[in-house]
């Protein structure tokens, strides 16, 4: 499996929406619950092509995971999407000052997500 796109969502309905809307799309994709589960994944999968990453998720949050991957160096670079449900003005600049490469804003439309993870990715 090449170019898989990984989905960090505690939401298995939205992981299950996005992993229609992908595979549709010609996308194979994996997912995680959590955080933990997520990097998990990350570390052991080289083919993973780009992250979306849920940043309101309970115990560890986007922001937080994604300072975690970018602690190591070997995913320094590794482009993650900020997907969220928070859409106020300036959440978008939050998630990016994060580190995150993109930002789509729940619920997600599916065209604006596939023009950014072919720009970050």
């Amino acid at each position: 499996m090449k170019n898989i796109v990984l989905i960090i969502d505690d939401d298995n309905r939205n992981i299950f929406a996005l992993r229609l809307a992908l595979k549709a799309r010609g996308y194979t994709s994996i997912s995680a619950t959590s955080v933990p589960e997520g990097l998990s994944l990350i570390y052991e999968n080289p083919h993973i092509r780009v992250v979306l990453m849920d940043m309101m998720m309970p115990d560890v949050d986007g922001y937080a995971a994604i300072k975690m991957l970018r602690a190591d160096e070997r995913f320094i670079d590794m482009p993650v999407v900020a997907v969220t449900a928070q859409a106020m003005s300036g959440d978008r600049e939050k998630c990016l000052a994060a580190g995150a490469n993109g930002y789509v804003s729940k619920p997600v439309d599916i065209d604006k997500l596939i023009a950014v993870i072919e720009k970050v990715g």
